[in-house]
């Protein structure tokens, strides 16, 4: 015992005297532990707290109180500062992350009862051990070990999700056992006492072709005070190899791996669901800035309206006070300068709305940024149209959207998946059949008695003489055997793989339906834009009529042809009429926008780069 605690000291010492590692540098990817390369694997990772602050960027852009805010920079900011792109970001990480969990295979074999290692004794050691190699067994006899199961020890039989690290597992236990002999013939004494230590250590692999091999060795260390030991006290070692493996159901790398082989198909496609979290978000920041955009038109016109509606009143009242207009004729000014104010006050409160609504895009707290919740959003881009749509064909379009749309991609991703998912419910038909084996090295040694018949001096010695003994396989055993099992009528096992293969169809129909589904999206976005293009020009045209009558109608008012009624009605037409040509330019970049999305372009027509997005600059 001294010496096996001088040798763990040593280890002990060994291990911390090593180098620490150099800590993984990463913005949100855990850590490593700061320890050795033997110690690093039972330490738990340092996830870093998450990053609420913004970018510089944001500051930099605010002057005098003013967010001047082109539609680059507003992309620019939502992919540093857009809370959803940083949770998306954690995604990729997690899917390598899973994809560890998965090559590692599954959960430990159970750990002996050390109950049970404390009671053993091996075959031929001390009295227990020789009747149990005699094949008898005497008082307290429930510590002895069967002969008939010799050194095999199968205790997992069938598929099972195996371990793919190696293990290895060290059992030490200590007893102390005072037995009563109602025979005393052997152990010539009334009384059996025991000191023993058991030391078991194994080291085990999974197979991933779908079984598992383990190397164990085994020191048993017994003192009895029994005087008719030869050996007293004794040591036994046992040196076991073994070997179970699936025959018929659970073999083959493609059924023992499949969820390897789905965790790194979700690794493949993790940069595509963050793609798509980039364009979800960017789609998100052209809506709001665009919407931003038509709102300060909108206002800019409602203001002129009442500009023009309170001139208006004021010539009206002045005409009225020189006798050259009815008192009654005011009412239709009146009317007209109250609702145009109404409408900027709406028009306004829509425009702090879609303000807000940018703003809780850009920034990752959202408006409890002092900074940014007490600043004006001033956007420089103007809505624009251009002179005229060189849309490619409808196939063109259509070949475009099958190579850039993530989404497409991800279902055909998912369809592999569930195939390869589906290796396991048809291996699962099969019955199970599994073959092991094993072999086995014996040694005894131990001090001899001091007086009486002498042992056979091959066997006197220590720890060094027993483990020559079984490295040089004095002792040998070999077992083998197979496990065979099926379930009659095979009902569940038949079930679950044509369900699984009924899911499969299924999903196959989906992607061909969302496969189908692109045309009819490609085509939808093409009316649309062809449609909102044919509202703007009606709008303008419109709009541009209505400034011609308006302007008409107060000519004539001027001259005495005309009513203060005539005029507030041509306003009122030209108010609308600058709310519709707004809106419609909206409408067209909307439309622009759900092209872009349906081809799957959106960012290189706003030349973003995704490996830019997942590093937040």
């Amino acid at each position: 015992m001294t010496l096996r605690r001088q040798i763990l000291a040593a280890g002990l010492c060994g291990l911390l005297s090593l180098p620490p590692a150099v800590a993984q540098q990463a913005g949100i990817a855990p850590q490593a532990p700061d320890a050795n390369v033997l110690l690093r694997p039972y330490l738990p990772q340092t996830v870093p707290p998450v990053r609420l602050g913004n970018s510089p960027r944001l500051a930099d852009l605010i002057k005098a109180g003013q967010l001047y805010l082109s539609l680059d920079d507003a992309i620019a900011l939502a992919l540093e500062n857009n809370i959803d792109l940083e949770i998306a970001r954690y995604s990729p990480i997690a899917a390598a992350l899973r994809v560890t969990r998965a090559e590692a295979g599954g959960a430990l074999p159970g750990v002996p009862s050390g109950a049970s290692q404390a009671g053993s004794v091996a075959s031929g050691q001390g009295v227990l051990g020789s009747q149990a190699a005699a094949g008898v067994s005497g008082g307290g006899g429930a510590g002895a070990i069967s002969r008939g199961t010799g050194n095999a020890a199968i205790t997992q039989i069938g598929p099972i999700t195996q371990n793919l690290d190696p293990t290895i597992q060290q059992t030490s236990t200590f007893g102390h056992r005072t037995i009563p002999q109602s025979n005393a013939v052997q152990s010539r004494t009334a009384a059996l006492v025991q000191d023993q230590r058991n030391f078991t250590t194994t080291v085990q692999q999974g197979l991933l072709s779908g079984g598992n091999v383990s190397f164990s060795f085994r020191a048993n260390d017994l003192k009895e005070n029994s005087p008719s030991n030869i050996l007293n006290p004794s040591v036994a070692t046992s040196l076991t190899l073994t070997l179970q493996h699936n025959l018929l159901q659970g073999i083959g790398r493609a059924v023992n791996g499949r969820n390897i082989t789905v965790s790194r198909i979700n690794l493949r496609t993790a940069p595509l669901t963050f793609k798509n979290q980039v364009i979800a978000v960017v789609n998100s920041v052209l809506n709001a800035y665009y919407a931003l955009v038509g709102a300060v038109d909108d206002v800019r016109a409602k203001r002129s309206a009442l500009e023009t509606a309170e001139q208006f009143l004021k010539d009206s009242q002045r005409r009225v006070e020189i006798g050259t207009l009815a008192g009654a004729d005011l009412i239709p000014a009146e009317s007209q300068a109250a609702a145009a104010r109404r409408d900027l006050v709406i028009s306004e409160t829509a425009l702090s709305q879609n303000e807000l609504r940018l703003k809780s895009l850009l920034s990752r707290n959202g408006i409890a940024e002092p900074l940014l919740a007490a600043a004006r959003v001033i956007p420089t881009d103007r809505l624009s149209l251009p002179e005229r749509e060189d849309l490619p064909p409808i196939e063109a379009m259509v070949a475009t959207a099958m190579a850039n749309r993530g989404d497409i991609a991800l279902r055909k991703a998912s369809l592999e998946s569930a195939e390869v998912s589906a290796l396991g419910t048809r291996s699962a038909l099969l019955p199970r059949l599994v073959g092991f084996a094993s072999t086995s090295q014996q040694g005894l040694a131990g001090t001899p008695r001091a007086n009486g018949s002498g042992p056979d001096p091959y066997f006197i010695g220590g720890l060094g003489t027993a483990m020559g003994q079984s490295l040089r396989r004095n002792f040998p055993s070999v077992n083998g055997g197979a496990f065979f099992q099926a379930p009659l009528g095979n009902r569940q096992a038949s079930a679950d793989q044509a369900i699984d293969q009924l899911q499969l169809r299924q999903s196959q129909l989906s992607v061909q339906k969302d496969v189908n589904q692109v045309q009819v999206d490609l085509m939808n976005a093409v009316v649309a834009i062809e449609q909102a293009r044919a509202r703007y020009q009606a709008a303008a045209k419109n709009r541009e009529l209505a400034a011609l009558l308006l302007d008409a109608e107060q000519k004539k008012f001027q001259l005495g042809s005309s009513t203060p009624f005539d005029v507030v009605q041509q306003q009122r037409s030209l108010t609308a009429a600058h709310a519709s040509e707004t809106a419609a330019l909206v409408a067209y970049r909307d439309a622009r926008t759900g092209l872009e999305q349906a081809l799957g372009t959106t960012l290189e027509a706003h030349n973003v780069s995704i490996e830019k997005a997942a590093e937040g600059r």
